[in-house]
């Protein structure tokens, strides 16, 4: 998919990719994310736009007996659509997904950070379903 490497087609294709802003903590993270993987750091002119839509849960799970939670699970999925500029129409309509388990401790500082982690881990995962799917329909349009 990548051949020739930074000057490949498909390369050069996704660096055209422009991501608009999204919304929260998790979108600043995903699209972060996305935009070091799409290498659009201001290397090509945007011919494409890329608008992603999150919904992020955080919920309670396991009880033990005096009605604490021992688990959590922390989801993050991104509904997404890939625009061409110069046509406005739609290319890509898709979806992605990721969780993770997080074990609740005693200690309140340890349980924060293992959220926080699980937090940036799935928004990793989550823009890297996203470039290999928008990297994928790019390959075919050409």
């Amino acid at each position: 998919m990548y051949a020739g490497g930074g000057n490949g087609e498909v390369a050069r294709a996704v660096s055209a990719v422009e991501v608009s802003a999204i919304e929260g903590k998790a979108g600043w993270l995903v699209r972060n994310a996305l935009s070091d993987r799409l290498g659009a750091a201001g290397k090509a002119t945007p011919r494409y736009r890329l608008d992603v839509r999150l919904d992020e849960k955080l919920q309670g799970l396991g009880l033990l007996s005096d009605d604490a939670i021992s688990r959590e699970r922390r989801t993050l999925r991104a509904r997404y659509q890939l625009v061409d500029l110069q046509s406005g129409k739609i290319m890509l309509d898709a979806t992605a997904g990721a969780d993770a388990g997080i074990d609740i401790v005693s200690s309140e500082y340890a349980v924060i950070a293992a959220e926080q982690t699980a937090l940036e881990n799935i928004s990793h995962q989550v823009a890297d379903q996203i470039v290999t799917r928008v990297a994928t329909r790019l390959r075919q349009s050409r």
